[in-house]
């Protein structure tokens, strides 16, 4: 396999996973935001990356949740799952679930926590490319696992046999465009910035997309890449300020929340727009009223809210 085995492009959300007040995994919540998710014209979703919350979830949740987004969305939409773990053994047994499911592909980090070698992360990959039954996107992590891989390392793991895509969200900005253009013509290349660099590396060099965070913004996320390839550049231009507004404002450099965890945020930001955002699960905690209050106006600002 390699980027021609598939047809992953444009906006694909890691949406979030809809938590009652007492931490209770809300399936008809779940149910409603992906069918918000269809409706806005996303170019596919991934559910259990960092916004879904993968680490607070059982194994019995994971397989419902991929049961009902299988049931509701399978063959819609490109489907990805986030299959992290921190043994390869655990990620092969979800990659299975996701298979079984329909879905269309897999993303996984390195094991976080761990801070494993190049030798150790290669062996983890390759543990997994021979044994799924499903493309996988590598997701280049850093906040999440205390490793920035390097071009040498994702040169090496981009020639796994079901290696098909690279997710690097490395907050190097340097080393994301590095990575792009050593490695774009065999794998696909996400986390491209929705910004001037955007718009030039998709106009110019047909660069693939973004995996981004929630899907906050409705429309405005895919409409971003529908605007360049239709041309409409200034549009392209004017939307991707509206995501670089809510990136300024809630977050660091580092891709990190100002005022409270990414997860939290996003929740907060759909539960005030009147989406079934839920509540983020322990040991993450809900935004304080200081923190909700500039979310709110941010999205005031944009035209969200009234």
């Amino acid at each position: 396999m390699d980027r021609h085995s598939v047809n992953w492009r444009g906006y694909i959300p890691a949406i979030t996973t809809p938590f009652s007040k007492d931490g209770l995994f809300d399936e008809q919540a779940t149910r409603q935001l992906h069918r918000w998710v269809y409706d806005n014209g996303m170019h596919g979703m991934i559910v259990l990356g960092t916004q879904g919350e993968w680490f607070s979830l059982a194994r019995e949740e994971k397989q419902r949740l991929f049961q009902i987004t299988g049931e509701q969305l399978s063959g819609k939409l490109t489907l990805i799952a986030g299959c992290h773990s921190f043994t390869a053994a655990e990620a092969i047994e979800n990659i299975a679930s996701a298979a079984a499911n329909g879905f269309d592909g897999v993303l996984v980090t390195p094991p976080p926590y761990v801070v494993p070698t190049d030798k150790e992360i290669l062996t983890f990959y390759r543990d997994i490319s021979d044994a799924s039954a499903l493309p996988v996107c590598v997701y280049n992590w850093p906040p999440g696992t205390n490793v920035d891989m390097s071009l040498a390392l994702l040169a090496q793991i981009a020639e796994l046999d079901k290696v098909v895509a690279i997710k690097n969200s490395t907050p190097d900005r340097e080393r994301f465009l590095e990575v792009f253009f050593a490695l774009k013509d065999k794998v696909r290349i996400f986390g491209i910035p929705m910004n001037e660099l955007g718009i030039s590396l998709v106009r110019e060099h047909n660069a693939d997309g973004t995996m981004g965070a929630g899907a906050v913004l409705g429309r405005d996320h895919p409409d971003f890449f529908n605007a360049i390839w239709a041309g409409d550049i200034e549009r392209a231009r004017q939307l991707g300020e509206r995501d670089e507004t809510i990136m300024r404002e809630w977050f660091k450099p580092d891709y990190t929340g100002k005022f409270g965890s990414a997860q939290a945020t996003f929740k907060e930001a759909l539960n005030q727009q009147g989406l079934p955002g839920g509540y983020p699960r322990r040991p993450l905690l809900p935004l304080t009223s200081e923190g909700a209050e500039k979310v709110r106006q941010t999205l005031k600002k944009l035209g969200r809210i009234q």
